[in-house]
């Protein structure tokens, strides 16, 4: 049930906004904090703050991944099915995981743990294979990288930093890729190629 202190905390968070529907993604996040998921009370509350017909707010759940119509485990496991993390093996990372947890992709295990998705990119191209867990990323995945992950999600440890360049929240984001990139560029220009070589001449 959604109180009416978190109606009004969704309205608060409307009127920050140029319009009230620019607020439906904020408002989402807090009902489903509130409720653990996504209700239909979530979703009229949600449709009343941002002035919209609750068919609209269905709509825009339905297209994100990162939001839950039903309670979820400890850990949602979301392997990136799109095209790099395809061409890199995803498919091997997905039922590597669903051997290992004994369940298979869109399901959960019966102690509630592990939930096990298959969402549309990540947008972690360049580190393809890559998961999400919860809000932490694992990236350049493999299935050696997968068993020391579930190890560490068992014993109570969190995964962030195993092998990502970012995280959701931005910190630290993208600082060896920077570097790595920035390396590359240098050692690029300091080597002249035999064409810049002749041009020279």
């Amino acid at each position: 049930m959604i109180s009416e202190d978190v109606k009004s905390q969704m309205r608060g968070i409307c009127e920050g906004y140029p319009t009230l529907r620019s607020g439906m993604l904020s408002c989402l996040h807090l009902a489903e904090a509130t409720e653990g998921y996504i209700t239909r009370d979530g979703i009229a509350a949600v449709a009343e703050a941002t002035g919209t017909r609750p068919d609209e707010v269905d709509s825009v759940v339905s297209f994100y991944s990162m939001f839950h119509r039903e309670p979820q485990s400890r850990y949602v496991i979301k392997v990136c099915t799109s095209i790099s993390c395809y061409l890199m093996g995803c498919d091997d990372i997905m039922g590597h995981l669903e051997n290992r947890l004994g369940i298979r992709r869109g399901e959960s295990t019966p102690d509630r743990q592990f939930s096990l998705r298959g969402v549309e990119c990540l947008a972690a191209c360049g580190m393809a294979p890559a998961l999400q867990v919860n809000e932490d990323f694992v990236e350049n995945v493999t299935p050696q990288i997968a068993d020391m992950m579930l190890e560490r999600l068992k014993s109570g440890e969190n995964v962030s930093g195993m092998t990502a360049n970012w995280d959701v929240a931005g910190i630290g984001a993208g600082e060896q890729l920077v570097d790595s990139t920035t390396a590359t560029i240098a050692a690029s220009e300091e080597e002249p190629t035999d064409s810049t070589e002749k041009k020279a001449r």
